[in-house]
């Protein structure tokens, strides 16, 4: 009995951790993101949505930009998970390299601008501990993952990019279509 008794326990314990995790994204991570999505809708309608569409669709069009101060403009403003919202900005062919550029981007703004990803803050924290104990700077170890970040996602974001058109064009799908409205069957 008492074998018993230990496993249903631990079953609902189980249930119980998912439920203190479910509150604390309620109480946590949802209002943040309600917030930041009223705040960026916010200033979208203040500043017109055909200006905010159209200096995006500049910054999106030129394939350095948007794999690099496209990704870091997105992650620093509006930090992870909710940068991905940007990606609306960006033609329907390039949507998977810009979300891949900036999924590749979370990580490394994190040891100058911790707000950006607050999940992978102790990651970081590990590592520049480490980088202590060595004498080594911290300060120099966060501006190297940025850069080394950047880097990463501008070739991330190309490779991506050439990949989704490679594939598109061998199943016979007009990407450009689809940014017109309409695709090619």
């Amino acid at each position: 009995m008492d074998i018993l008794s230990r496993f249903a326990e631990h079953f609902i314990g189980i249930f119980q951790a998912g439920g203190e995790t479910f509150m604390g994204f309620v109480t946590g991570i949802i209002p943040l993101i309600v917030c930041l999505m009223t705040f960026v809708s916010a200033i979208i309608k203040m500043v017109g949505e055909d200006k905010v569409n159209s200096f995006m669709k500049k910054i999106t069009d030129n394939i350095i930009l948007r794999y690099s101060i496209f990704p870091l403009v997105a992650v620093f403003v509006l930090a992870n998970p909710m940068c991905y919202s940007f990606i609306r900005f960006a033609r329907e062919k390039y949507k998977p390299a810009v979300y891949d550029s900036m999924v590749s981007f979370v990580h490394p703004i994190t040891g100058l601008f911790p707000h950006a990803n607050g999940g992978e803050l102790f990651v970081y924290l590990g590592i520049a501990e480490g980088f202590r104990k060595l004498g080594m700077s911290q300060g120099g170890l966060a501006i190297r993952y940025f850069i080394a970040g950047l880097i990463v996602i501008l070739i991330r974001g190309i490779v991506t990019e050439k990949l989704t058109i490679y594939l598109a064009n061998r199943q016979g799908v007009d990407l450009d279509a689809i940014d017109n409205g309409g695709e090619n069957d």
